[in-house]
C-alpha cells in the first residue's frame, strides 16, 4: 500500500509529458508548406522564440521568405525603415533574382535596419550638450534608450575564450564605470593573453528567458603581453590589490596571505568616457575633419587661449568633484619637455581652492564580497579647444598618493597627489586633507606638443 501512490504520480507524470509533446509532434509531421503558413503569421519575437526549439524549427523560422515578407512589410509600414545598401550589397541583391540569398539574410538585413532606424532617431538628443561638461547631456539616456550594452571576452594562452555580462555598471556625470566578476571564472591574470571589450546593441524584442539578439562592436582590444610590465599598482584593502593595467583599465586581484604570487583575478573594470561613448559603442563615429588654428594676437605662435577645462572625481556611484574653468592659456615660458600647460587651480591664490564633496575611495564588490579602497578614486577630465571642440578627454581610475613634503603652507593637514599621464598628456591635482575632507590647491593639465599638432594641422 505504501507504494501504490508513488506509482500513481509517476504514471500521472508520463501522461503529462506525452500530452506536454504531442502538439510539438504533430506539427513537425505537417508538410513544410503548411509550417511556413502558420509561421507567416507570427511576428518576429515569435519567429525568434520558436527558433531555440529545435533544428526544425531553428531552420523554418530563419527562412528567408518570411523574413522578407516581414522585412518589406514594416519597410511599408515606415517609410524610413530602409537598407542602407553599398554598391556591393545592391549588386548581391540584383543576383538574387536568379539565385536564393544566403542562409539568414532576410533576417539579418531586417534586424540591422532595425537598429539603424533606432540609432537615427536617437542620435538627435545628442546634439543638445551641458554647459558645464560641453558633453552631450543625454549621454546616459541615449544609451538606454538605444538598449546598449557592453561585454568582456577574455582570451587565455591556450586560446579559449570567455564571454562575460558585466556584474554592475555605474553612471556617472562624465564618465561610466562597467565591472565584470565572471562568476568566479576569470582566471590567473598570467594565463591571460588578451582582452576584447566589445559594445552590444540588443534589439527590442519580447522573448522572456532568451538573451535578445543584437550587434557586437569592438571597442578595444588590450594585449595582456604587452602591458604586463607597465602595470600600476593603485590601490589596496585587505581583500583586493588594483593593477592600473593602461589608462581606464582596472584589475582587481585578490590578494593572498603568506604567499608572493598574487595573480588570481577578483574582477576587471574599465572606464568609459561620456565624449563620443554612443558612437563608440555602435560603431558610428564620425570623422573628424582637421582644423586650422585661430589667429591669436596674444602669442600668435601657439594659439593655446581660449580653453575650457571640466574636472570630475568619483567614487563610481556619485560624483565629489565637478569643477568647470574657463579661459586657460599657455604662455611660451610654460611650454617645455614636449608638453603645453594649462593651469586651472594655483597653490598661491586660495579663492580658486576647491573642497571635495565627499571622501576619496573605490568602492568594489565581487559575488557576495565587497570592500573599498581608500586610496583611490576615477578621474574624468574633459578639455575643450577654443573652437568648442573637445581636445583632449580621459576616464581613469587613479591613485591618491601621500606625499611627505607639503605643497602648501595655507593648511595644516597631510598632502595628497593625483597624477595621470599617458602618451596625449598629464594631470597633476595636489589635495590636502583637512579633518574628514580633502581640498584641490593646485590643478595643471599638460598637453603633448604632438597631440596640438596633430588636432589642429599644425607643426610647432
Amino acid at each position: 500500500m505504501a507504494t501504490a501512490p508513488k506509482a500513481v504520480r509517476y504514471r500521472a507524470v508520463r501522461t503529462f509529458k506525452r500530452a506536454h509533446k504531442s502538439p510539438l509532434i504533430f506539427l513537425e509531421r505537417l508538410p513544410l508548406e503548411i509550417l511556413l503558413k502558420i509561421l507567416s503569421y507570427l511576428d518576429v519575437s515569435a519567429l525568434y522564440t520558436l527558433s531555440h526549439v529545435n533544428k526544425l524549427f531553428y531552420q523554418l523560422a530563419n527562412d528567408n521568405v518570411l523574413w522578407e515578407k516581414i522585412h518589406k512589410a514594416e519597410h511599408r509600414r515606415k517609410r524610413n525603415l530602409k537598407c542602407d545598401c553599398t554598391y556591393e550589397l545592391l549588386q548581391m541583391m540584383s543576383r538574387m533574382e536568379v539565385e536564393d540569398p544566403p542562409e539568414n539574410f532576410w533576417k539579418h538585413q531586417h534586424l540591422n535596419s532595425l537598429i539603424k532606424y533606432d540609432t537615427k532617431a536617437m542620435k538627435s538628443h545628442l546634439g543638445i550638450l551641458n554647459r558645464h561638461t560641453g558633453l552631450p547631456s543625454r549621454t546616459r539616456q541615449v544609451l538606454r534608450s538605444l538598449r546598449v550594452t557592453w561585454e568582456l571576452t577574455v582570451s587565455d594562452k591556450s586560446g579559449q575564450k570567455s564571454t562575460f555580462e558585466p556584474s554592475w555598471c555605474r553612471f556617472c556625470e562624465t564618465s561610466v564605470s562597467l565591472s565584470w566578476s565572471g562568476g568566479g571564472q576569470l582566471s590567473d591574470y598570467k594565463k591571460i593573453s588578451s582582452l576584447h571589450l566589445h559594445g552590444v546593441r540588443r534589439i527590442a524584442l519580447n522573448v522572456p528567458g532568451l538573451k535578445t539578439p543584437g550587434r557586437r562592436f569592438l571597442m578595444q582590444k588590450v594585449d595582456m603581453q604587452a602591458v604586463a610590465e607597465r602595470m600600476q599598482i593603485i590601490g589596496r584593502d585587505k581583500l583586493v590589490e588594483l593593477k592600473l593595467l593602461q589608462p581606464g583599465i582596472v584589475l582587481g586581484v585578490w590578494r593572498e596571505i603568506n604567499s608572493k604570487d598574487q595573480s588570481s583575478v577578483a574582477f576587471v573594470m574599465f572606464t568609459l568616457h561620456f565624449h563620443r561613448l554612443v558612437e563608440r559603442s555602435t560603431q558610428e563615429s564620425p570623422l573628424c575633419p582637421i582644423l586650422k588654428p585661430m589667429c591669436n594676437d596674444v602669442d600668435p605662435e601657439h594659439g593655446l587661449h581660449g580653453y575650457q577645462l571640466h574636472v570630475a572625481l568619483n567614487d563610481t556611484t556619485c560624483d565629489i568633484m565637478s569643477e568647470h574653468f574657463s579661459q586657460l592659456f599657455c604662455r611660451k615660458a610654460d611650454i617645455g619637455d614636449g608638453l603645453m600647460r594649462l593651469r586651472a587651480i594655483s597653490r598661491s591664490n586660495a579663492s580658486q581652492h576647491a573642497r571635495l564633496a565627499g571622501s576619496v575611495g573605490l568602492p568594489w564588490s565581487c559575488e557576495s564580497l565587497q570592500g573599498n579602497v581608500q586610496n583611490g578614486c576615477v578621474l574624468s577630465v574633459t578639455l575643450v579647444d577654443s573652437y568648442q571642440r573637445k581636445f583632449w578627454c580621459v576616464g581613469s581610475a587613479v591613485s591618491v598618493q601621500l606625499r611627505e613634503t607639503p605643497v602648501c603652507y595655507d593648511y595644516d593637514g597631510e598632502h595628497f597627489l593625483i597624477l595621470h599621464q599617458d602618451s596625449e598628456g598629464r594631470v597633476e591635482m595636489q589635495l590636502v586633507k583637512e579633518q574628514t575632507r580633502f581640498v584641490v590647491v593646485s590643478l595643471a593639465v599638460s598637453v603633448a606638443v604632438g597631440k596640438v599638432n596633430k588636432h589642429f594641422g599644425t607643426s610647432y
